[in-house]
């Protein structure tokens, strides 16, 4: 199999921004992923230095998101939830009907 070398910041980083723009709340995702604030803050400050433009806006308290932090959240948020239906399956043992369902289908033509 081959590897392909995907443009992304880290898992990481991901899932930090993603439970970060979830919840609007440093604390909230800080919490949630059983770490401290400042590990939230750092790991925001390097998804965004990454892509090179602001995903958060930090209005007193708490914070909200850009307008690149909504459209990002919107995707992570889909593709989140899609891996997780698919672990979900595989730990149910549905692996062997999905692969069966993602298989493509060759018909031949007779003449």
């Amino acid at each position: 199999m081959s590897h392909r070398n995907y443009d992304l910041p880290s898992l990481i980083a991901l899932e930090v921004f993603e439970a970060s723009a979830r919840h609007l709340s440093i604390e909230l995702a800080a919490s949630e992923l059983n770490v401290t604030a400042e590990e939230i803050s750092r790991q925001m400050k390097v998804i965004e230095d990454e892509l090179g433009v602001p995903l958060f806006v930090r209005p007193g308290t708490g914070v909200a998101l850009t307008s690149a932090g909504k459209d990002l959240y919107n995707k992570l948020a889909s593709v989140f939830s899609e891996a997780s239906d698919v672990v979900t399956a595989i730990k149910r043992g549905g692996h062997a009907r999905m692969s069966r369902l993602s298989q493509p289908t060759h018909s031949s033509r007779s003449g």
